[in-house]
């Protein structure tokens, strides 16, 4: 890994099985990515993309291959050690929003600074990031009372509470308007630029990709091409 890498994939496999059939989801893929790099994934469903996504995460084991993330070689750590990994290191934003429905949106920030084992006192530089998410003033309502686009952004929140070197972003505008979208893509290339967000964005949508510093396109679980 370069002194700048923060993410490192070498002849990443990963097979599934499904009954007496194997599914082999990746196939060889190199991936180097750059400490504050914005980098969009592309590709059609069944591509690997989301595979590509929970393994860098620590979420699903590879089959085959190296996964080098923050300097941690995934396949050396136990159990243990990747839920820590992901607790500290990596923040996740997915196309549901998945909030707690009984608790307001401050809460369900609270429950995840909580699980990060982070303290409870003010923190003024994460209450500048909700200003910065246009949130401040919602987190007493709860996600019923939110808009999509204010529900993803206490979910971007909430990923970002514990100051992650890397936030990986699965689909985060699949379920909003073009409205919403644009904002919601608008403040994470904002996060990336201020903040210097190491971001990872899987997207169907070509747009979407666009907001990137570059772009990979996958197919048949494998990397075409970089743009």
């Amino acid at each position: 890994m370069s002194e700048d890498g923060i993410i490192e994939v070498r002849n990443l496999s990963k097979t599934y099985q499904m009954g007496k059939v194997s599914v082999l989801a990746l196939r060889h893929v190199d991936l180097h990515v750059e400490r504050s790099e914005f980098l969009t994934i592309v590709g059609p469903s069944g591509s690997g993309k989301s595979t590509l996504f929970h393994i860098i995460g620590g979420l699903t084991p590879p089959t085959a291959g190296e996964v080098r993330v923050a300097g941690h070689d995934l396949s050396a750590l136990t159990e243990a050690d990747r839920t820590d990994l992901r607790r500290c290191t990596v923040g996740f934003v997915f196309q549901r929003f998945n909030l707690l429905p009984n608790l307001t949106a401050g809460d369900n920030i609270a429950v995840a600074r909580y699980i990060a084992g982070m303290p409870r006192k003010p923190d003024p530089q994460f209450d500048e990031m909700l200003q910065f998410l246009g949130i401040a003033q919602r987190l007493d309502h709860k996600p019923n009372a939110l808009s999509g686009g204010e529900q993803q952004r206490v979910a971007i929140a909430r990923a970002l509470v514990n100051r992650p070197a890397i936030l990986l972003a699965d689909e985060p505008t699949g379920n909003l308007d073009t409205e919403n979208s644009k904002i919601v893509l608008e403040l994470l290339k904002n996060l990336n630029e201020q903040y210097g967000q190491t971001t990872l964005m899987i997207t169907h949508n070509p747009e979407a990709a666009s907001y990137g510093h570059r772009t990979v396109h996958m197919r048949d679980g494998k990397i075409m091409e970089a743009t």
